[in-house]
């Protein structure tokens, strides 16, 4: 059974900084696409990063292009997601979520529980 953990989430003011963790307890950590999601109130569920098996290649929407950065460590099964220069419009959960299929976008198989992230103006 595949377990996804996240952590780092918090309170921090517009500007500020926060790191992402997500620890994962499958054994095939490297054969999966990873990705950065959240959802804040009211809102539809949205991507905002996405690594590729080997960490070579990322992806971003504009809102967050310049200012997150997802990484990964195989050895250790975890994917970071850096956001710098937080705004407002950042608060939401952030879950992290793994892809077995080929392609950053698509349907992602298993979730995280999510950690909140709010940013204070």
């Amino acid at each position: 059974q595949v377990q996804l953990s996240e952590s780092g989430g918090g309170l921090v003011q517009a500007g500020g900084s926060l790191r992402l963790s997500c620890a994962a307890s499958v054994r095939t950590f490297s054969t999966y696409i990873m990705g950065w999601f959240r959802q804040a109130p009211g809102k539809e569920r949205e991507l905002v990063a996405a690594v590729t098996r080997s960490g070579g290649i990322t992806d971003y929407p504009d809102s967050v292009k310049g200012r997150f950065t997802i990484s990964r460590d195989n050895a250790k099964k975890i994917v970071y997601l850096q956001m710098n220069s937080l705004k407002h419009e950042d608060t939401a959960v952030y879950y992290c979520a793994e892809r077995a299929g080929a392609g950053l976008a698509g349907k992602y198989d298993y979730w995280g529980q999510g950690t909140q992230v709010t940013v204070s103006s």
